[in-house]
């Protein structure tokens, strides 16, 4: 019992993937974001206060994976040379996770479906970039 207590790990860490396994694609955070413009067009044609409710709850909590999918891209699979050779990524990751979160025009906080499809443009040129890295690999 005391071993057991004296080898416990005394802080846990959690991964996008534990192996890493190397699997990345803009994908995951575009069909996010995807969903949280389609909930932003649907709260804006329903007046019903419940449905309004649950709408804002699982929008908040789809551009809070749009965000952690980003980051996933941002810290773990793009590199050095990769910023030495399009210098706009830095910001362009920093202008999408603000997009994403729940400042003035931030998707998480805005029902209006023009800060989704900003998002969505974002990521787009994201993607692109990604492409051309996994080409050149």
């Amino acid at each position: 019992m005391r071993l057991s207590r004296i080898l416990r790990p005394r802080l846990e860490a959690t991964a996008h993937c534990d192996l890493p396994c190397g699997v990345y694609d803009p994908a995951q955070a575009r069909i996010e974001a995807e969903s949280v413009k389609a909930i932003q067009e649907k709260y804006q044609g329903n007046d019903d206060p419940v449905f309004r409710e649950r709408a804002i709850e699982i929008k908040e909590q789809r551009s809070d994976l749009v965000k952690h999918h980003l980051w996933v891209l941002w810290t773990d699979y793009f590199k050095p040379p990769h910023f030495e050779k399009y210098p706009e990524l830095h910001e362009l990751f920093n202008k999408a996770t603000k997009k994403a979160g729940g400042g003035p025009g931030g998707t998480k906080s805005s029902v209006d479906p023009k800060d989704g499809q900003e998002l969505l443009d974002y990521i787009a040129q994201i993607d692109k970039i990604f492409w051309e890295t996994k080409q050149a690999a």
